[in-house]
């Protein structure tokens, strides 16, 4: 009927594993109130028993420590989860400074070839897995490629498999892969783009409503923010993890990445802005630390 405001579609549901909304609620000190995490749960569609099962698990894995019991313990992380948490902040803060055109592409690409032998099969693999990880694309067997200037990384991740000795890196500005000279064309062969665009639609898509949300209501419940926040840090990690970092002059524009980091962006801005300080978990920190530095200096 004229004059009704047209309905709006439903907010996707983010599916968030019970180890992640653990992690996800770890406070500036390193403890998690578990009185919050029971609270959180059900919002996310989790029973009490499955998170009764996580803590356990957590706790018998040392990730944490448990003190007291119920919905009045508190768990404090180990020095081992301290190390996992939250997004690489300077990879994240890297894709913010290439949206903002801060980090404009010098033509050169970044190769590493190695030949590991049979002995060390599980270094090799690892190896392989590392350098995918980290944004990779392989060109042929033991020869793997990437836009940005990846070598202290591969670096660090060599010496840890100890195959430092097997590898050989190097640059260049001229490419041809096959017949193809255009960087943009050997990207689009390199990296499966469309599979990666379409993550970041499906963030874009989870985003969009709960930014609507968060500016529509600043008066949201403590419990009501922690599950967006929570939500929001579990799609983005997915959107981001198998992401190499292309430089927008390899992309086709306008790129869904872009997009969907700036509504995210957009999201963690409100949320720490209506957020007090004791209410606050250490995702807040992490993402303001990535987005501040594109912001800053745009």
């Amino acid at each position: 009927m004229p004059g009704t405001d047209s309905p709006r579609t439903p907010e996707p549901a983010v599916q968030v594993p019970t180890r992640t909304l653990v992690e996800a609620l770890i406070h500036t000190d390193n403890t998690v109130d578990t009185g919050e995490l029971y609270a959180i749960a059900p919002l996310l569609g989790m029973t009490d028993q499955q998170v009764r099962l996580c803590v356990k698990r957590l706790v018998t894995e040392g990730r944490f420590t448990q003190e007291g019991r119920g919905r009045k313990a508190v768990l404090r992380a180990t020095g081992a989860t301290e190390q996992t948490l939250g997004p690489d902040i300077e990879f994240v803060a890297h894709a913010f400074r290439q949206d903002a055109g801060l980090a404009p592409w010098d033509g050169t690409w970044h190769l590493v070839a190695f030949a590991v032998p049979e002995t060390a099969r599980s270094a090799r693999d690892a190896l392989r897995a590392a350098l995918t990880r980290l944004g990779g694309a392989p060109v042929q067997g033991g020869l793997y490629i990437s836009a940005n200037a990846w070598e202290p990384y591969v670096e660090d991740q060599a010496r840890h498999l100890d195959v430092l000795d097997h590898l050989t890196l190097l640059t260049t500005d001229n490419l041809r892969h096959g017949n193809e000279h255009d960087p943009a064309v050997i990207a689009r062969n390199l990296w499966p783009q469309d599979e990666i665009a379409d993550r970041y639609q499906r963030l874009a898509s989870v985003a969009r409503p709960r930014l609507r949300r968060l500016q529509e209501d600043t008066y949201l419940p403590a419990p009501q923010r922690l599950t967006i926040a929570v939500e929001l840090a579990a799609e983005f990690t997915r959107a981001m993890e198998p992401d190499p970092l292309l430089p927008p002059e390899l992309l086709p524009q306008p790129w869904p990445g872009k997009q969907a980091r700036e509504l995210v962006a957009q999201c963690w801005s409100l949320l720490d802005k209506y957020t007090g300080k004791g209410e606050r978990v250490s995702l807040f920190q992490l993402y303001r630390d990535a987005i501040r530095p594109a912001v800053a200096d745009n």
